[in-house]
């Protein structure tokens, strides 16, 4: 194995809604009175990365307040119900806002824990960069994984977001390691995968649901191919 240290992306790489965010964005739509399924929700996914991708484009950082944060998904979520032919009365955003800060609606995926053990058993430091708010710390605790992240980058807590290669280089730092030594797995080409590349770590795209047949370089669709793509 020649790498010193594992980081890794928050949302959809080790963390996710649950049961996924269509199933809970639907959950609570049918909960407030709307008959959507999951299916139609998840047929319009490319909200959200249009909107990263617009974002990004305008360097409009979106989770380095909690009034950023609140703007940027209450337009993900107006978006959604405008395509969904809904609309924001009775203060409905506000529902599906509140329905996704709540932490208890969020879990780990199944096979992230064992994966963390070996790892961590195997030699690697291991950390988290992630684009998220400052309460991805209190996720990570009540999840019980913070004890294996000595590094944790989060963009809410640090005033940076990716692609800057600034977030990448500040986990690097406060590790010890060059990028060259270094590991980064995240499930988005554009804000995970490139952007690590671009700095010198070796990128892993985590594609669980086979989003990215054709991208380019290490990818995997379960956490537990992963020790094997390291060599660990």
């Amino acid at each position: 194995m020649n790498y010193a240290a594992v980081f890794f992306d928050a949302g959809e790489t080790l963390v996710h809604p649950h049961p996924t965010f269509p199933d809970l964005f639907a959950q609570i739509l049918r909960r407030e009175g709307h008959q959507v399924t999951a299916e139609q929700v998840r047929e319009r996914g490319h909200v959200v990365f249009d909107r990263f991708r617009r974002a990004s484009e305008a360097g409009e950082l979106w989770t380095t307040s909690p009034e950023r944060s609140r703007r940027f998904w209450w337009d993900v979520y107006g978006i959604f119900l405008s395509e969904l032919g809904i609309a924001d009365s009775n203060g409905l955003i506000e529902v599906v806002y509140e329905g996704f800060t709540d932490r208890s609606n969020y879990r780990l995926f199944e096979d992230v824990p064992d994966v963390l053990e070996r790892l961590t058993e195997a030699g690697l430091i291991l950390g988290v960069i992630s684009n998220f708010e400052a309460w991805l710390e209190h996720l990570l605790d009540e999840l019980g994984v913070t004890r294996f992240f000595p590094i944790r980058v989060v963009s809410g807590v640090e005033g940076i977001e990716k692609p800057d290669p600034r977030i990448f280089e500040l986990a690097m730092s406060r590790a010890g390691v060059a990028p060259e030594d270094s590991v980064y797995v995240g499930d988005n080409p554009e804000f995970d995968v490139g952007p690590a590349a671009a700095v010198g770590m070796f990128p892993v795209l985590i594609d669980r649901r086979a989003r990215f047949p054709d991208a380019p370089g290490a990818r995997i669709s379960s956490m537990g191919e992963l020790p094997e793509v390291l060599g660990a």
